[in-house]
């Protein structure tokens, strides 16, 4: 039975895929939503590619020089070029990753294998990012996951879809309580000093994805994320200024993916 889809409504992962050049998995909705944020906001695809670059350096830092081995992505929305076990396994072949969305369209493509790699290293886990009890003790997290041993916890571009009343910074410290010391955080979050943009795109978002949205946050905000862990070099900042490699494009600065890795002591 295929999932329910409905397209009267943008998806923030449709319309984020679309962004990277994913035009296959997405509906007229979604790029309609992606133009209009584009059209607000002008640099914003680019801010979409430089956010994707920011996982693929940040995730090979983690299996390279951290030497992690698992990996939970949550709210991993389509896959697309270089995802995560893709990137690791370059560094570990052995690494397991277990990538986590409910976005139906995603929950299709995984069902086709799209995604997933063919040796049983990765799953793919249809819930809500949001019910950390339910991700822990998923069958295929218990499979894939030893949490006896350092797990990188990843929230890339996810977090500003959470709504303040589902408690995005109780999600993500419950999450960091179940695994070890040694384990790592590492997330981007939209952000935007100027309070007028904050609430525009929130609005907008909140309308084109029928309230499936949280909202544009501020500084401190994605710093709250981090408390009691410990900053890895350059610390927090606009993640085209994290370890870059050279291949940032030009992007609107009046939102940013602001972000970083730290490591549970």
């Amino acid at each position: 039975m295929q999932p329910y889809v409905d397209t009267t409504v943008a998806s923030v992962a449709r319309g984020y895929g679309y962004m990277l050049g994913d035009e296959e998995n997405c509906y007229e909705v979604d790029r309609i939503a992606a133009h209009g944020i584009e059209e607000m906001v002008p640099g914003t695809f680019a801010l979409a590619r430089n956010n994707r670059r920011f996982l693929v350096r940040s995730t090979r830092f983690l299996a390279k020089e951290c030497g992690i081995r698992q990996f939970i992505d949550n709210g991993s929305g389509l896959p697309t070029q270089m995802n995560i076990h893709q990137v690791a396994k370059e560094v570990a072949p052995d690494a397991r990753v277990v990538y986590i969305d409910h976005d139906p369209v995603v929950l299709a493509h995984q069902r086709d294998k799209a995604l997933l790699a063919d040796d049983g290293t990765t799953a793919f886990i249809c819930e809500d990012a949001c019910n950390v009890d339910a991700i822990l003790n998923h069958p295929e997290t218990r499979r894939l996951i030893n949490f006896d041993e350092p797990v990188a916890v990843a929230y890339y571009s996810f977090l500003h879809c959470i709504p303040d009343a589902a408690d995005p910074l109780g999600v993500v410290r419950q999450m960091m309580d179940n695994v070890v010391g040694g384990s790592y955080l590492v997330l981007s979050h939209l952000i935007s000093p100027d309070a007028e943009v904050r609430q525009r795109i929130t609005d907008f978002l909140v309308n084109a994805t029928g309230g499936n949205w949280g909202r544009v946050r501020e500084e401190e905000d994605v710093r709250a994320f981090f408390e009691g862990l410990e900053l890895v070099e350059p610390g927090l900042g606009h993640v085209t200024d994290w370890r870059p490699d050279g291949g940032e494009e030009e992007q609107t600065h009046e939102w940013i993916e602001y972000g970083g890795v730290a490591r549970k002591p």
